[in-house]
């Protein structure tokens, strides 16, 4: 039997897309993104406020800079943002002839590099990638033919990356070349039935196990990254839509979990009266702390 925990609505800002869940242990805070309405959110848990960037266009995700700031993934490509200033300095725009996608998902690798893949507006069968920002600023294909590029992270020996196409409805594994960021032999670790859950965002933890966070399912899931196997589950009150989670607090076991409330009816809103807030519960693993942009 899978143990079965339930988190807690800390923060209700009602997201159309919450995404993007990272947390900076040196600040002690959560940053996390509302995709469609262009913002980027810091949240404090010691006053339980939620300082919002407007970045002026859609944003998939976050990361942190090494040299300070923060590194986005954009409606239209890379770019960093000055905490101080609001400042907003594009970098590198991949698919700059391609305007009717949005950049989603990403991460940084052990390296320092940034990830992050695209989708299209409407979800376009195999309209998106996977690229790769280097730490000089050049860009790299990852992966062609991505439908919904989402949930990616490292295992802790920097040799497997994971890696989630949303309507694929699996998680995958690449074999990993730490030096150049090389990905090759494609498998499946888990794959999830076709009734419109689909996995989202994805966290690891200290053990290597993978968190996934499912979407219109309700739930973040804790998966035996060899077997497959479902072996913890974190159920969400009041919301279905579930799209990232992360590993936060003093000891990195605390999961900050997002969610979203596109696109729900009126009926539905009566369902999951939390749709578009943050959660967060306390879990027995530790998660491992997220690399920073070297570039």
């Amino acid at each position: 039997m899978t143990n079965s925990v339930s988190a807690e609505l800390i923060y209700q800002n009602y997201a159309v897309i919450g995404e993007g869940s990272l947390w900076d242990p040196e600040n002690e805070r959560l940053y996390w993104v509302d995709i469609m309405r262009n913002q980027v959110y810091a949240f404090d848990p010691k006053n339980n406020s939620n300082l919002g960037y407007d970045v002026k266009e859609n944003v998939g995700t976050v990361v942190l800079r090494e040299k300070g700031g923060l590194m986005l993934a954009l409606k239209n490509g890379f770019a960093s943002l000055d905490l101080e200033t609001g400042e907003v300095e594009k970098i590198a725009d991949p698919e700059s002839d391609i305007p009717n996608n949005r950049f989603n998902d990403g991460k940084c690798d052990p390296q320092g590099r940034f990830w992050a893949g695209t989708m299209a507006y409407d979800s376009k069968k195999g309209a998106g990638s996977l690229y790769c920002l280097e730490t000089d600023h050049s860009v790299s294909l990852k992966i062609k033919n991505v439908t919904i590029s989402n949930g990616l992270i490292w295992n802790q020996s920097q040799t497997v990356f994971y890696y989630i196409d949303s309507r694929a409805c699996s998680v995958d594994a690449y074999e990993y070349q730490a030096g150049t960021g090389a990905i090759s032999n494609r498998r499946t670790v888990k794959s999830f039935p076709e009734n419109g859950t689909v996995p989202d965002g994805m966290a690891i933890d200290e053990n290597d196990f993978l968190w996934v966070a499912m979407y219109r399912g309700g739930k973040v899931l804790r998966i035996h990254p060899q077997s497959g196997e479902t072996v913890f589950e974190v159920e969400i009150p009041g919301a279905r839509q579930i799209t990232s989670c992360a590993f936060g607090g003093k000891n990195l076991d605390e999961l900050y979990i997002t969610s979203a409330g596109q696109k729900l009816s009126e009926e539905e809103w009566k369902e999951q009266p939390n749709a578009g807030g943050l959660f967060r519960i306390k879990v027995p693993f530790k998660g491992v702390p997220s690399s920073k942009y070297k570039g």
